[in-house]
């Protein structure tokens, strides 16, 4: 299935859903691709429209929230007139109380009033003993976040948005700056103009530095006496009371990655500190306990603006704020798409803030020092190169990116390490993993071959979906050419043997899929002809386990992949020393890869330098030849012409 659209719109959350129902009110036309809504983060909020409340500092983050607060009166209205669906929209005002004053109350805001410990508990009868005072912030409010999305929905499908439900997105396809389709589970999908607002799913379509933030919420029913009729913002903690009768409980704040689902610690935590805020809750009825995602960011402000593609715009990473923000949101990316207008405010909030101005350039002369009149036969490594998948490469070292105390001595070694591939984490990059912040920027990508690697994956599929990203980071990064995967498919924790089966299926999908796959197996010459057979660029049989530095522990299997491959073999995995290197060299092998033994060195670019000298003596010794093992002895001078 191939189908064609003006503009498509990935994501059906607060933030998809307003740009789609302003778009077309403007006379596009717009296809909106939704998973699953149940999931977005919009769905699971609160809904509070608190720029004051959340102590947002002074800055073009503040203007950009207050701008979407003061929109929503007549942005609601006019979705409510579209569909005859309350949105929730109570300019209720927010209280704020603290436990502490850390500091002499002043303030020349008329945006919020300080109340001190009695004025607090008067105005809001039944707060906890631990409040010492509170602000009032009367322009903030809430909107009933269910409702709202509820409506927006109606009003995409009144105006004629064609809203696909179930549909999951697999792949972006880049070429020369720009997206040239979609693949999901529906088919290839293209457009004149894409529009990412996957929220948390951002990050697994590109590499963006976003990641989900959980939190647990739940809702409890007041009863008919009680007397909050305003939200309480407090510390760790908020309640907002829905005029329905209904109470919000929100929310905690963890980065377990993808760990779905309500925990008992969770819900503790959650219940304690609202009970701490307002006791009385704690006897009424639970109704509801609910958990989502929010997309953070490094920063926790939102990417908006253009991508690297001319034709893909970002509407992403909103964390707390997705449902404050969505009528800016839809206003600022409709402006950018009809009338090609960038609001200034949006140079603050571009994907292009995370990258680093100025990465290292690293050399890379792979010549040995050549001597006036040296043996022609001594130049053989000058034209000795290496050819993967079609791209020829002149150093037979590749490198990593992990384990470095910092991005300084990874720069060193890989520029004393003289290689020309050197292999990145796909998932630690795109969530910006501890040791993994700004390293995509670091390297300069014009001189230095990115090989992506699906580290982390414990099924095939896990590895495909990793793959795509994978090269997609490759080609935002420009390298517009670069279909290179290594394939890990690895589900024991301890030791981190690859699974054969697994990386088989993939490899066959990803050649397919037109990769030039390099997949990590154990030293099984068996597998390693069949994914020959199966169309795989190399075999990387591992040496011993990952980062154990036992050395060469396969070498009878290792060889025999060596002689019985028609593609490169490169040793990977488990090498400590240099003389292990020139060793796995020595037999013939065409390249190696090693990480761990150059960042856990003591002096890691020393030791990287050291590897490529391995690497160089050890394929001039293959080259050479080595003389014939023999079971006597041989003497190295002749006897023939000896004096008497």
């Amino acid at each position: 299935m191939n189908s064609t659209s003006e503009i498509l719109i990935v994501g059906g959350g607060i933030i998809g859903l307003a740009i789609a129902v302003d778009l077309q009110l403007r006379g596009a036309k717009v296809t909106l691709l939704v998973r699953d809504i149940a999931q977005a983060a919009s769905r699971a909020a609160a809904g509070m429209l608190a720029p004051h409340a959340e102590g947002i500092p002074p800055g073009p983050f503040l203007d950009l929230c207050r701008q979407s607060r003061w929109l929503y009166p007549e942005w609601t209205r006019k979705i409510e007139d579209l569909t005859g669906i309350n949105s929730g929209y109570y300019p209720c005002g927010i209280l704020a109380p603290v436990y502490e004053l850390d500091q002499p109350v002043t303030t020349e805001e008329v945006n919020k009033i300080w109340l001190d410990s009695n004025a607090v508990h008067l105005y809001q009868p039944g707060l906890g003993k631990d409040v010492v005072g509170g602000w009032w912030y009367p322009d903030d409010g809430q909107v009933d976040n269910r409702q709202l999305v509820t409506a927006l929905q109606q009003a995409a499908e009144n105006l004629g948005v064609e809203i696909r439900q179930g549909v999951e997105v697999h792949a972006i396809q880049q070429k020369q700056g720009k997206v040239k389709s979609i693949y999901t589970s529906i088919g290839e999908l293209e457009a004149k103009i894409y529009i990412l607002a996957a929220g948390s799913w951002a990050s697994q379509l590109l590499p963006l530095p976003i990641h989900p933030v959980k939190g647990q919420m739940a809702a409890v029913k007041m009863p008919p006496n009680q007397t909050l009729a305003r939200i309480l913002f407090g510390p760790q903690t908020y309640l907002v009371p829905r005029r329905n009768g209904r109470l919000i409980i929100g929310a905690t704040s963890e980065k377990v990655a993808w760990q779905t689902g309500n925990t008992p610690q969770g819900l503790q935590t959650l219940f304690e500190r609202a009970t701490r805020l307002y006791p009385p809750l704690a006897d009424w009825e639970i109704e509801e306990m609910w958990w989502g995602f929010r997309p953070g960011t490094a920063d926790e402000l939102p990417i908006l603006g253009r991508s690297s593609c001319d034709n893909l715009i970002l509407a992403t990473g909103h964390y707390r704020n997705g449902i404050l923000l969505a009528p800016v949101t839809a206003s600022l990316i409709a402006d950018l798409v009809i009338n090609d207008k960038v609001n200034p405010i949006l140079t603050h909030f571009s994907g292009d803030r995370f990258k680093r101005p100025s990465p290292l350039t690293i050399p890379h002369n792979m010549s040995l020092t050549i001597i006036e009149n040296q043996p022609q036969a001594l130049l053989s490594l000058q034209n000795d190169s290496l050819t993967i998948a079609g791209k020829t490469f002149h150093s037979r070292l590749m490198t990593g990116t992990g384990k470095y105390a910092n991005l300084t001595t990874m720069q060193e070694s890989i520029s004393a390490s003289e290689c020309q591939i050197v292999t990145v984490a796909v998932r630690r990059v795109q969530t910006n993993a501890p040791g993994h912040e700004g390293l995509a920027e670091a390297i300069d990508w014009s001189k230095i071959w990115m090989l992506p690697n699906t580290a982390g994956c414990q099924t095939a599929e896990e590895a495909i979906r990793v793959a795509r990203l994978g090269r997609e980071m490759a080609k935002l990064l420009g390298q517009e050419d670069n279909n290179f995967i290594k394939l890990e498919v690895i589900p024991d924790p301890k030791y981190l043997l690859p699974d054969p089966i697994g990386t088989l299926q993939a490899a066959e999908q990803l050649v397919k899929e037109g990769f030039a796959v390099l997949p990590y197996i154990n030293a099984d010459p068996l597998l390693a002809k069949r994914l020959e057979e199966a169309g795989c660029a190399t075999v990387m049989p591992l040496g011993s386990p990952i980062g154990s530095g036992q050395g060469l522990k396969n070498e009878a299997n290792i060889a025999i992949i060596i002689e019985s491959s028609q593609i490169p073999v490169v040793v990977d995995a488990g090498i400590g020393t240099p003389s292990e290197a020139a060793r796995a060299m020595e037999m013939g092998a065409d390249a190696l890869l090693i990480n761990s033994a150059i960042a856990m060195a003591a002096n890691p670019a020393m030791m990287a330098q050291a590897m490529a000298m391995a690497a160089k003596a050890g394929r001039l010794a293959y080259l050479a030849g080595r003389m014939p093992i023999k079971s006597y002895a041989s003497p190295s001078s002749p006897l023939t012409g000896t004096i008497a």
